[in-house]
């Protein structure tokens, strides 16, 4: 299994200092990972219903990048296997008047998951102080009592049976230079395509300084950020869906004990 610490946001943390090109999951010929991700893709799905029968814990997979990183497509591949009964995922787009209307994190507690889940946040929490940080909506001092919300709302989860779990999708420039042009340049994937898309590139290194600071702020014990390095698209995938293997192994979920009044019970 992979060693997760060295990508792991501790104190003396710069992102700087982890390549998006590294690929300590991939191991092998092509094929061979690919069906690697395959039986973890299937050992997730049982490690799941587990999860769910036990009905007494909770797991929560947070998903940030810049654009093109891959969040829809780490939720198509790590989850191909999984029931869809037992996983939720929430996207996180601008807030709507109403979300405005209220505290930064009140939209959060409305997709949390539930007791025997695993909840998926495409986006996530994280996008109010990392837009309105690199946009200067807001000063240093609401940026610092964000960050201490954020943290203080991540322990009320864990301290009430949910595994938070928090990824970075790391990808370069250049990476993401060639998958906006893909976009524009297939028919079938313009949709996918945003001139925002061009405008968020012009502060790519606002927003690494922006992400460097809030993961530096906001990876706690109980609430750890992973670095993911995310030019490989399936070195991405492969290393996410380790990383959510290993976490629910610690966590040993166990079926219900049978019940001894259907011993010998006969279905006629």
């Amino acid at each position: 299994m992979t060693r997760f610490d060295p990508y792991r946001v501790g104190r003396k943390f710069r992102l700087a200092d982890i390549d998006p090109a590294d690929t300590p999951c991939l191991k092998g010929s092509g094929e061979a990972q690919r069906e690697q991700l395959d039986q973890l893709a299937k050992e997730l799905d049982g490690l799941q219903n587990l999860l769910h029968a036990e009905g007494k814990r909770k797991v929560l997979l947070v998903l940030q990048g810049m654009d093109t990183s891959g969040k829809d497509g780490t939720v198509r591949w790590v989850f191909s296997r999984t029931s869809p009964l037992g996983v939720r995922v929430a996207a996180f787009k601008a807030p709507s008047a109403e979300e405005l209307a209220h505290d930064f994190l009140w939209r959060c507690h409305a997709v949390v998951p539930r007791t025997g889940e695993l909840a998926v946040w495409n986006r996530s929490h994280y996008e109010d102080v990392l837009v309105p940080v690199v946009e200067g909506w807001i000063d240093k001092a609401e940026a610092r009592r964000r960050y201490a919300q954020i943290n203080d709302f991540e322990r009320l989860l864990a301290e009430t049976g949910t595994v938070v779990v928090k990824c970075m999708l790391h990808i370069s420039l250049g990476e993401q230079r060639e998958r906006l042009q893909a976009r524009i340049d297939e028919p079938d994937k313009q949709w996918k395509f945003s001139r925002d898309d061009l405008v968020v590139r012009k502060k790519w290194g606002l927003y690494q300084r922006a992400y460097e600071k809030a993961l530096a702020e906001t990876s706690t014990a109980h609430a750890p950020w992973f670095v993911i390095p995310a030019d490989s698209k399936l070195h991405r995938n492969l290393m996410i869906a380790r990383l959510l293997v290993k976490t629910l192994r610690d966590m040993k979920p166990r079926a219900p004990a049978p019940d001894p009044t259907l011993k010998g019970l006969i279905v006629e």
